[in-house]
């Protein structure tokens, strides 16, 4: 499965309470936070929603032996 790394690079500061709390629910408090997430319909729509506010990178999950 791959995972997507999330990074917070824009304010919140000015934006509706909704993207806001779809930021807090994805972990992301600080700018320049980064996350990382595993790529899911329900992750890809919260991303989609504050797109503005991240940038995204799909990495793919490292094999664990």
């Amino acid at each position: 499965m791959s995972m997507l790394r999330i990074t917070y690079k824009k304010s919140m500061i000015g934006y509706g309470r909704d993207q806001k709390e779809t930021m807090r629910s994805l972990g992301l408090r600080k700018l320049n936070q980064v996350v990382v997430k595993p790529n899911t319909p329900a992750i890809r729509g919260m991303v989609f929603k504050i797109r503005h506010l991240v940038t995204v990178e799909e990495i793919e999950d490292e094999v664990k032996a």
